[in-house]
């Protein structure tokens, strides 16, 4: 691990480098910088100005207001702009609005925090030249079903969910997974949300013979119920979904319990890429580090004789916040979420054998 991260900064560092002797790269940047995620389209923002100033890209930003009209407003800025490249977007709406446009203008989209799985699912009838910084909508359940499918093949495990459309697709993706790697459950249901008290379910749980569960469902859910099979002595370890980077109420979380989701990226990144971020007296938090990453894999598709879209496809990139690298339909070729374990105070990072 040590070495491909010391292999991943030699690369991060030859991408500064050279950015440092390329022509200016125009740069599109599309973000909500008012409204209700001003908030999330600053730190694209800033993350965008950091990469620029370091790599010699030229920005056009824009306000794309999370709105079909503010993306479509956008996209003929850029396209007016004669933009290279552009980076952003998190709203699917403005997104949709600018995509028709850019395609016409032959300008290719690095989107960073649209997760509708359509988005790219649609790139053989669309056309649209969109390239997912991001996760897919499945990811998340992908993930933990591969992930706990091979962590728990000896284990005696139960998937359960709170009836809700998120916790069900977690746990039925899993509970399929699991069946067709020849895998079955000693227990399964479905569990009333929101109680102050898990003892029932974690009774039966126990009884069952479960020593790993799976719950999809939310953080405060999660954390009652290994407080219950604590007092119940039930030795279960619990294990959720990002649901559980949410705050969790008064109950705390036990030690041990696992989640499968996103890194938080200052935690990951590049640390030469961390210390330009303090140097600028900026914060590397939420779409920063990715807005910075976008902006660094447009540079270096540009630094070659192909044409940006041709470049971004089928090559990896080195980037603040690892390997990127896209298939065919736009989407990373690798699955964006880990597997981490709470420590009694904070999730860390954790392997998978």
């Amino acid at each position: 691990m040590r070495i491909a991260q010391a292999i991943a900064a030699a690369l991060v560092g030859h991408l500064l480098a050279f950015g440092a002797h390329a022509d200016p790269l125009a740069v599109g940047v599309a973000a909500p910088l008012s409204g209700g995620a001003e908030l999330l389209g600053r730190q694209i923002e800033a993350g965008a100005k950091l990469a620029a100033h370091a790599l010699e890209a030229e920005l056009t930003i824009a306000d794309d207001g999370c709105t079909a009209a503010g993306g479509e407003a956008a996209a003929r800025r850029f396209a007016q702009a004669r933009a290279q490249a552009v980076v952003g977007f998190l709203c699917m709406e403005s997104l949709e609005a600018a995509a028709p446009i850019l395609k016409d203008a032959g300008i290719p989209v690095i989107a960073i925090g649209v997760r509708n799985d359509s988005l790219t699912d649609r790139r053989e009838r669309t056309g649209w030249p969109v390239f997912r910084l991001g996760p897919r909508g499945d990811d998340e359940r992908n993930a933990v079903a591969s992930i706990l499918t091979r962590l728990w093949k000896d284990a005696h495990f139960a998937i359960v969910d709170d009836g809700t459309i998120y916790g069900r697709e977690l746990a039925e993706t899993f509970r399929a997974q699991a069946e067709q790697a020849a895998l079955k459950p000693v227990f399964v249901d479905t569990f009333r949300p929101g109680l102050e008290n898990q003892t029932a379910l974690v009774g039966r749980l126990k009884r069952s013979g479960a020593t790993h569960v799976f719950v999809g469902g939310d953080a405060e859910d999660i954390a009652i119920m290994g407080r219950d099979a604590a007092t119940l002595e039930a030795g279960i370890t619990f294990a959720g979904g990002e649901a559980l980077r949410a705050p969790y109420g008064d109950v705390a979380l036990t030690t041990g319990t696992l989640m499968i989701a996103l890194p938080e990226w200052a935690e990951v990144a590049d640390p030469r890429s961390l210390e330009a971020f303090r140097a600028n007296g900026a914060i590397a938090e939420g779409y920063a580090l990715p807005a910075y990453a976008a902006v660094q894999v447009a540079r270096a598709a540009a630094g070659g004789s192909q044409p940006l879209e041709e470049a971004l496809s089928g090559r990896g990139f080195a980037t603040a916040i690892g390997p990127i690298r896209f298939d065919a339909k736009g989407d990373l070729t690798q699955n964006p979420y880990r597997l981490f374990h709470f420590d009694g105070q904070r999730f860390l990072l954790a392997e998978v054998q």
